[in-house]
């Protein structure tokens, strides 16, 4: 029994990875925690997956305050710090897609514009998540459920501007593919003998 367990450890050691994993070009965990849905795409899809599911995260942590505490009191004196916390910590997960969006779109202006407009949008729903005094369960409910909306509407945006940006350097391409050098230009005249 005795010599059993120093064999079995080199096994084990084996095993485990020396390393992280590498997950959308970031090492961490075995999964990713600020685009879950986008894992290995390109940093825009990263960052509108983002958007959604870090909104997610913190409004599941005020509705678990508002559970344990009530509206009227899910915000006095430290009930409210969940939310403080997620709060602060989403604004810094969304920082890195958020700036690699706007890399990859600096070709569009446009995008550029509409980008900052859906970050804009995604602080102030993430801001606008406490209960406002005298608002019906049904009221909350509604209003921290229609950024959803807000963010698909941005997110549509900043697509049609990419897409409006790389429609004309497609169009030109094709144009100088489709013309042919003037030096592999077969000639057409005969010669006169």
């Amino acid at each position: 029994m005795r010599f059993l367990v120093p064999l079995s450890l080199p096994l084990v050691l084996a095993a485990t990875p020396l390393h992280a994993a590498t997950i959308g070009g970031n090492a961490g965990p075995e999964h990713n925690y600020v685009c879950p849905h986008a894992d290995g795409q390109p940093a825009l899809e990263c960052f509108f997956d983002a958007v959604q599911h870090l909104y997610t995260m913190c409004r599941n942590v005020k509705s678990i305050e508002i559970l344990e505490f009530g509206y009227e009191k899910s915000a006095e004196g430290t009930n409210g710090a969940k939310t403080e916390y997620c709060l602060d910590k989403q604004k810094q997960n969304i920082e890195r897609p958020y700036r690699a969006a706007l890399k990859d779109s600096l070709r569009s202006k446009p995008a550029v514009e509409a980008l900052r407009a859906l970050h804009e949008r995604w602080l102030s729903a993430l801001t606008g998540l406490a209960w406002r005094t005298g608002e019906s369960d049904a009221d909350y409910k509604a209003r921290v459920a229609k950024p959803y909306e807000e963010f698909t509407a941005g997110i549509a945006s900043v697509r049609t501007s990419i897409a409006a940006a790389q429609a004309p350097a497609a169009t030109v391409k094709a144009a100088k593919a489709k013309k042919p050098d003037k030096a592999s230009k077969p000639t057409t005249q005969a010669k006169k003998h």
